[in-house]
């Protein structure tokens, strides 16, 4: 075990030791990651330069992560003013369990319908079931008087605490 001070049981859990590189996920992992079913932490930038958070479900149009909410949200007129964004996916409860990933970039309105209903569509399959054409008034309803938002990232952030493997840390 070391010379009694703990240090090597320390090093083991991470302590006073870069482990950045050890966490990352690959592109894969990410996109494995990303198109899990999950809820994402989404901020913008308040006219006051103060933070907006707020829980979205999010898509995909044309292969990239993409947004929909009433045109008159607060996160809406955000993005209108200011196209920065950064979002934050994450899973697990325990330390050793934490995964994650933050995609910081800049935020495109989408106005096309075609690419509007493609979101609509794609948001219903990830968090109600599959979609028929007995749905599409559903979806049209959904998308009435919103916007979508494609994210461009510009930066991604990733960690999988399961790469380091360390014992449980959850209570008994």
């Amino acid at each position: 075990m070391g010379d009694g001070d703990g240090t090597q049981a320390n090093q083991q859990m991470g302590h006073g030791v870069k482990q950045r590189d050890v966490v990352r996920m690959t592109p894969e992992e990410v996109d494995a990651f990303l198109h899990e079913r999950r809820p994402m932490t989404m901020c913008t930038i308040n006219h006051d330069g103060s933070i907006h958070a707020v829980a979205m479900w999010y898509g995909f149009v044309d292969g990239t992560i993409a947004i929909e909410t009433k045109a008159k949200a607060q996160k809406a007129v955000n993005l209108a003013r200011d196209p920065r964004i950064t979002c934050m996916m994450e899973d697990g409860d325990d330390y050793e369990e934490l995964r994650g990933v933050e995609l910081v970039g800049r935020a495109e309105i989408v106005d096309d319908p075609d690419k509007m209903f493609e979101l609509g569509v794609n948001l219903f399959e990830r968090y109600h079931g599959t979609y028929t054409e007995e749905l599409r008034p559903f979806v049209e309803t959904m998308l009435h008087k919103r916007i979508v938002a494609k994210v461009h990232v510009e930066r991604t952030v990733s960690w999988d605490h399961r790469k380091l493997g360390l014992p449980p840390t959850r209570p008994a």
